[in-house]
C-alpha cells in the first residue's frame, strides 16, 4: 500500500465535533454504520439508509419531521441524535452576466467561496475543496490565501446543496422528472487543490453521482488538479470523473515559477500520468487549462511546444485570459496574441476554446476566488506587499 500524499504544512488534529451528528457527507456505508450505532436494527438499516438518503439528496429535505415514510417515533429518535446541515450562506453577489458568487461559512467560522455560472442549456457550479490553498501559484489570487484546512465531504457536497437551495432546484416529491437542470455540471476548480483532499472529494463526488440522489453523471463532473501525480490514477479508479490539469507553461523553468508543484512532479512525470488517465477512467479526453500571461507563456513557440508535449493524449486546451486582481504580477495577453496561440493549437487538431471571463465585476472569475471578508480587511497596499513578498 502506497504512502498517503501529504502537504508541506503543519496539520493540527481537530477535535471531533460535539453534539448531534450531521448526516450530510456520510457515504452510504458510513450512514448505515452511524444509524446502527444509534440504535437502528441492523436488519432495517439498509432500507433506512435508502429512505433517508432520498429525502436528503433527492428532495432536499432538512427536517426529519418531513420524512413521512418513516414512523413518527423513528423520526423523533433521528431528530434527537442527528442533524442535516449545510454551510451557511453569509452573502450572495450576482454579476451583470448572471454569475452568482456565494460566500459560505463552515465549521470553525471559516469561509469559502462558491460560484455558479449560468450558460445556455447548462449551469456549472465551481466548488472549493480546501479553506485557502497551499500551492502558491503566482498568477492565482486564491493562492495568496494560506491553507487553513481541508473541507469535509459534507462541506463539499453541502456547497452543491446550498446552490440548489438558491436556484430552487429540489424537485417536489412525486412530481414528474424534469431533465432540464439549472445546475447540470460541477467543476472542482474553486479554492484549494482537490487531490490534496482526495478522500473528502471522492466521498462528496460519489454522493453527487448517486442514482438515488443528486444524480449527476461522472461526465458532468470535472476535477482540476495542478499535478499531484501519485493521486491521478486513484482519481480515475475511485471517482472516474473528467480531469482538467492546470498546465500553464511548456517548459519546466517557466512552470516552476507559475505552478511551484512542478518542482515536485515535473512536466514529463505529469504527462506520463495523464496519458494513462483516459484509459483508466473511461473518460473521453483531458482538459489542459492554460492561462494566457503577456510575454510569459503566450508566444507562438509556446503554442507549438504545447502541441508537441500533449501528442498522443486525447485532449482539449482551454485558453484562459488572465483575470487581473490587485497587486497581480502579470498582465493579460493581448487579444491578437491569444487568437494566434489558439490558431496554432486548432490547426494541430485540438479544440482550443478561449474562455470568456465571467463574474469579473464580483471577483468570481478563474483565479480570483478569495474570501471577500479577508479582502475587506486589507488595503490594496497590503495585498500588493504580500504578493511581492511571496
Amino acid at each position: 500500500m502506497s504512502a498517503p500524499i501529504t502537504q508541506d504544512v503543519l496539520t493540527i488534529p481537530r477535535k471531533l465535533p460535539e453534539g448531534p451528528i450531521n448526516l450530510v457527507g456520510l457515504t452510504r456505508a458510513q450512514l448505515r454504520e452511524t444509524l446502527i450505532n444509534a440504535g437502528t436494527p441492523e436488519k432495517q438499516a439498509k432500507m433506512r439508509v435508502g429512505q433517508i438518503w432520498q429525502w436528503i439528496y433527492q428532495w432536499g429535505v432538512r427536517d426529519f419531521a418531513e420524512m413521512t415514510n418513516l414512523s413518527k417515533a423513528y423520526r423523533a429518535e433521528l431528530a434527537e441524535t442527528f442533524v442535516i446541515e449545510v454551510p451557511e450562506v453569509v452573502s450572495k453577489q450576482v454579476s451583470a452576466d448572471g454569475t452568482r458568487k456565494y460566500l459560505v461559512r463552515i465549521a470553525g467560522g471559516h469561509e469559502v467561496e462558491v460560484v455558479y455560472i449560468p450558460e445556455e442549456n447548462r449551469g456549472t457550479l465551481c466548488i472549493s475543496s480546501q479553506v485557502g490553498c497551499t500551492l502558491t501559484c503566482s498568477f492565482c489570487h486564491t493562492g495568496t490565501q494560506k491553507l487553513v484546512r481541508n473541507l469535509t465531504a459534507g462541506e463539499i457536497i453541502g456547497q452543491v446543496m446550498v446552490a440548489r437551495d438558491d436556484l430552487g432546484e429540489w424537485p417536489e416529491r412525486g412530481a414528474p422528472k424534469d431533465e432540464t437542470r439549472l445546475l447540470s455540471n460541477i467543476v472542482l476548480m474553486g479554492m484549494g487543490e482537490p487531490l490534496y483532499n482526495f478522500e473528502g472529494v471522492r466521498d462528496a463526488m460519489q454522493i453527487a453521482m448517486d442514482a438515488e440522489g443528486i444524480q449527476l453523471s461522472r461526465r458532468r463532473i470535472t476535477l482540476s488538479t495542478s499535478g499531484v501525480v501519485p493521486e491521478i490514477a486513484k482519481t480515475a479508479e475511485e471517482i472516474g470523473c473528467l480531469l482538467a490539469v492546470s498546465f500553464h507553461a511548456t517548459t519546466d523553468e517557466v512552470r516552476d515559477k507559475l505552478v511551484p508543484i512542478n518542482k515536485k512532479w515535473n512536466i514529463a512525470e505529469l504527462l506520463d500520468a495523464l496519458r494513462a488517465y483516459p484509459r483508466l477512467s473511461n473518460s473521453e479526453r483531458i482538459t489542459f487549462e492554460y492561462v494566457m500571461l503577456k510575454d510569459v507563456n503566450d508566444s507562438d513557440a509556446d503554442a507549438r511546444r504545447l502541441v508537441k508535449l500533449i501528442q498522443g493524449i486525447p485532449a482539449k486546451i482551454n485558453l484562459i485570459p488572465f483575470n487581473e486582481w490587485p497587486g497581480a504580477p502579470y498582465e493579460r495577453s493581448d487579444w491578437d496574441r491569444i487568437q494566434s496561440f489558439a490558431d496554432i493549437i486548432h490547426k494541430a487538431g485540438y479544440a482550443s476554446p478561449i474562455r470568456t471571463p465571467r463574474g469579473e465585476d464580483i471577483m468570481a472569475a478563474c483565479g480570483q476566488l478569495k474570501s471577500a471578508t479577508e479582502r475587506a480587511r486589507k488595503s490594496r497596499k497590503q495585498i500588493e506587499a504580500e504578493t511581492r513578498a511571496g
